[in-house]
């Protein structure tokens, strides 16, 4: 028969009660030792990855790392990361990270703090980057005889001394 993290603590709490040698006081602390020896924790994790792989990752002026790339995050809300890649265009990207149900209001606390297992929250998050376009040679020359009609119709007489 297997035994849960739960089977064991009753087992050991009611061994402990059994010993009539403890004090009131030390039952409650050897409980409360137990108690916490079995609790979880939550595990909050971004992956982020990008197509293609390679591109440098920023959240608030800070590098993270090369994609594809893990970072562990506290809160859940409004994340905003910046990717740069050689020869794409440099992307800001802002992800909305929504709580999942045992990190709603009042159930927190047990995941945190009760569970006794461990709660991995990974966020894959996966970013198309845009190659940057190349502007045709003609539709360069044509802008630059334009601005050059322009500026020629502006020409302002130099005040004489």
């Amino acid at each position: 028969m297997l035994l849960t993290d739960w089977d064991r603590l009753v087992m050991a709490l009611s061994s402990i009660r059994g010993m009539q040698s403890m004090g009131r006081f030390t039952t409650i602390l050897a409980g409360a030792l137990m108690t916490a020896t079995l609790t979880g924790c939550v595990e909050r994790r971004f992956i982020i990855e990008s197509n293609p792989p390679g591109a440098v990752v920023y959240q608030n002026g800070q590098q993270i790392g090369v994609t594809p790339v893990e970072l562990p995050f506290v809160y859940y809300g409004t994340y905003e990361f910046e990717l740069v890649k050689d020869g794409y265009q440099t992307q800001r990207f802002e992800t909305a990270v929504h709580a999942p149900w045992f990190q709603w209001l009042g159930i927190d606390f047990f995941s945190e703090n009760v569970w006794p297992h461990h709660i991995q929250d990974n966020r894959h998050l996966r970013y198309d980057l845009e190659p940057i376009q190349q502007p045709r040679t003609e539709d360069l020359l044509k802008n630059a005889g334009q601005l050059r009609e322009r500026a020629q119709g502006l020409a302002v007489p130099l005040p004489e001394n």
